[in-house]
């Protein structure tokens, strides 16, 4: 019987986590959370976690699994999803991936090479130019160096293009030449859908979530993290919501600013995560006019697993 990892992408706001939760319920899954800034503890109210009902119903993976000053990224997350991927099959049960951060869902799908030897003196230094040069001094370098790989990428993406920079001073070869040579073993399929909404009604969407994680405390929450001792320039706390709110803290603007900055900057997310999602030809969009949507959505589902 061929094994499948089911997929639910889409903005923020869109429904995700609703549906994972109904169709694992009716499948007898559990939900892997591809969502780079869920995994931290502490991180509740502004990064939209399940609910704990929700949470005590369903089996999920990668919710309150670090504090926020661990180190977590793309390539620990493929690790440790696939092999939660396999382990979830063991037990007789459905995999099901759901999620917004666009990379960590690429890499699972697709794969992502980090198996080249880091150098940490070579980073520094290129660290330094970015900072007094900017990212496209950066991205210029790896423009000369690897134009290939510097077409995939953008300056501002400035992690990447070090990375590649890397592997190719380290190696002398292109980080597309590693790439190929990596490859991996899974006996199942991927198979995607995604949530698009009517952007109008999206924003409206996403204008009432900030409302209630306001209502809910999250001015509180971000009040306690630093108080438990961590640094406000933590890239876990780098996060829409949280850090509007630090600057609100920190008296650099009011309540009033950092809530519209928090809307603001929330549509914007949105919009690049519907950017990112629209590249991939492999999903399967369903349109959503209202949360009901969710329930026949699921019935749909739930007859092609």
């Amino acid at each position: 019987m061929e094994r499948k990892v089911i997929v639910i992408v889409g903005p923020t706001c869109s429904g995700k986590t609703r549906l994972g939760s109904l169709l694992a319920e009716q499948v007898n899954g559990e939900i892997i959370s591809a969502d780079s800034r869920q995994v931290y503890k502490y991180l509740d109210i502004g990064t939209a976690k399940p609910e704990d009902y929700i949470l005590k119903k369903v089996k999920h993976h990668f919710i309150s699994q670090l504090t926020p000053d661990e180190d977590f990224n793309v390539s620990k997350f493929e690790k440790q999803a696939l092999e939660v991927i396999e382990k979830i099959f063991s037990n007789g049960k459905q995999p099901i991936v759901v999620g917004g951060t666009g990379l960590y869902i690429k890499a699972l799908l697709d794969g992502i090479f980090d198996t080249a030897d880091k150098d940490e003196e070579y980073r520094k230094q290129l660290l330094l130019l970015k900072n007094e040069f900017g990212n496209q001094y950066l991205y210029d370098k790896l423009l000369k160096a690897d134009p290939d790989s510097a077409s995939k990428m953008q300056p501002s993406n400035w992690k990447r293009v070090i990375r590649a920079l890397e592997v190719y001073n380290l190696t002398g070869e292109k980080i597309g030449v590693h790439q190929k040579r990596y490859e991996r073993k899974i006996n199942w399929n991927f198979i995607q859908f995604g949530l698009n909404w009517e952007r109008k009604i999206l924003y409206n969407n996403i204008e009432k979530r900030v409302d209630e994680m306001m209502k809910a405390g999250l001015v509180n929450e971000v009040k306690n993290i630093l108080k438990k001792g961590y640094n406000k320039n933590l890239n876990s706390l780098n996060t829409v919501g949280y850090k509007e709110i630090i600057s609100y803290l920190g008296n650099e603007i009011s309540l009033e600013r950092a809530i519209e900055l928090i809307k603001r900057n929330t549509r914007r997310y949105a919009k690049r995560q519907m950017t990112w999602f629209n590249k991939d030809q492999r999903i399967i969009w369903y349109d959503v006019k209202k949360p009901d949507d969710l329930d026949n959505i699921c019935k749909q589902l739930t007859g092609q697993i």
